[in-house]
């Protein structure tokens, strides 16, 4: 995951630092420095303390760099997390709806994501891709399903 998205963003500069926040899993803290050097990126840690399965405090560790303590927080996440629960059958827990194969979940995943960034408009009514500059126009199925790729 950390390889794709040192290959999928912009290179950071000590003046431009990526920002990334995380759970309490130790496993960045050793991968993250393999990608990006400790002066370009503020990494920080969300460690949820919890009691009977609830959630009943927040620790925000800050790891590496000096981003606001406020600022470390994980909703994004998992909110997009809970979003594709939601939307792909074949990602609930216990389900009886799963992909025998995985280029079969790949797809289910990728469908709903170029929905998700191309045709299901915010608030202020552009999409994710047209806020980006991926696209002009909010799309259609039609869009989607009679795209023709340049040869």
């Amino acid at each position: 995951m950390i390889e794709k998205l040192f290959h999928r963003v912009q290179l950071p500069r000590p003046g431009n630092k990526i920002q990334i926040f995380s759970d309490g899993n130790d496993d960045y803290t050793y991968v993250l420095p393999a990608y990006y050097p400790e002066t370009c990126m503020d990494y920080g840690q969300l460690i949820k303390i919890r009691e009977g399965g609830k959630v009943i405090d927040k620790t925000h560790k800050i790891v590496y760099g000096s981003p606001s303590v406020e600022d470390i927080e994980t909703t994004d996440v998992e909110n997009f997390n809970d979003i594709l629960r939601e939307r792909v059958g074949r990602l609930v827990r216990k389900t009886k709806c799963y992909s025998k194969q995985k280029n079969t979940l790949i797809n289910a995943i990728e469908v709903i994501q170029f929905h998700w960034d191309f045709m299901d408009p915010l608030p202020s009514g552009e999409t994710p891709a047209m806020i980006e500059s991926l696209s002009d126009h909010l799309w259609s199925w039609d869009d989607f399903l009679l795209y023709h790729f340049a040869v």
